[in-house]
């Protein structure tokens, strides 16, 4: 009868595991393109490329290598084509930058060559099909996000000033009354929800309030850290938004209320919310470092 349980329980466990492997994969943002793909939530833009060696090299040594460059070509022109597609902002996608300059545009081509073959499998009837990935953090955001993106240098602290004279005692028959200290919340990141308001994802989004004032943007950021990870990072799922390392473990979440421009990237939050934000303490901080996750459908 134990050996029956235990092969039950292993029986079942096998069956959830799939399900989990789903399920994780599904919280991962990603936006189809052309033959390629962009993954929000790793940031990585990816594409497939299919090539057949010339018919009469069929059946001969060189066949193979030759599939196998017709394949990494074809992968080349896909992902091009998908990173031409990159949200930048709520007005600019990378082809704009391409069409506007020769040298970005040479640049951006220039990546896509040095981009890493993740997968080639070699099918049954001769031709190869290689999977290619190339990362929006690191060298390509230094090169396509918006200038207005600064370096902003540490915060120096304030010198102590002299101490005050201390206020006379109160007399004895007047108890002196504690009076209460302000507390604000103390946040280590910002979680905007934003789904059902049909949101697009962007290198560089914008939170603003309902006056359209900037809550967090280019001006708040350090260029650094929006190189190194990208300005937000996105989800699919609220709680695994909250649990990211990124907000680390006690972010202030916030409601989109509609979403502001034509690139759909831009997300507006309530005054009150706005107000919270501003008011928390250390906000600036946590934004300098781009601790902020949005959470689409």
């Amino acid at each position: 009868m134990k050996r029956r349980s235990s092969i039950s329980v292993l029986f079942a466990a096998l069956l959830v595991l799939p399900i989990l492997s789903m399920s994780a994969e599904g919280q991962e943002l990603i936006e189809p393109i052309g033959n390629g793909s962009i993954n929000w939530s790793t940031a990585v833009i990816q594409a497939k490329g299919i090539g057949a060696p010339p018919e009469k090299y069929w059946g001969k040594p060189q066949a193979r290598p030759m599939a196998l460059r017709a394949a990494q070509l074809d992968a080349m022109r896909n992902l091009l084509e998908t990173t031409k597609g990159v949200q930048i902002d709520a007005k600019t996608t990378v082809v704009n930058f391409m069409v506007d300059s020769d040298v970005i545009s040479a640049k951006v081509q220039g990546m896509v060559k040095g981009a890493r073959i993740v997968k080639q499998e070699y099918l049954s009837d001769g031709t190869v099909e290689i999977t290619m990935q190339m990362s929006m953090n690191g060298g390509f955001a230094q090169l396509v996000l918006p200038q207005d993106i600064k370096q902003i240098e540490p915060i120096k602290p304030i010198a102590p000033t002299a101490p005050r004279a201390q206020a006379p005692a109160p007399p004895q028959d007047q108890p002196s009354v504690a009076l209460p200290k302000e507390e604000k919340a103390v946040y280590t990141g910002l979680v905007v929800d934003a789904r059902g308001i049909n949101v697009r994802p962007a290198m560089a989004p914008k939170i603003l309030d309902e006056n359209g004032q900037e809550v967090y943007g280019s001006a708040f950021v350090s260029r650094e850290f929006a190189v190194q990870q990208g300005m937000s990072g996105y989800a699919r799922d609220l709680t695994a938004a909250q649990s990211n390392t990124r907000v680390t473990n006690s972010p202030l979440t916030v409601k989109g209320l509609r979403i502001e421009g034509s690139g759909r990237s831009d997300v507006i939050i309530s005054n009150a919310d706005a107000s919270r934000l501003r008011s928390a303490s250390e906000h600036l901080s946590f934004l300098k470092r781009c601790r902020v996750m949005i959470v689409v459908d």
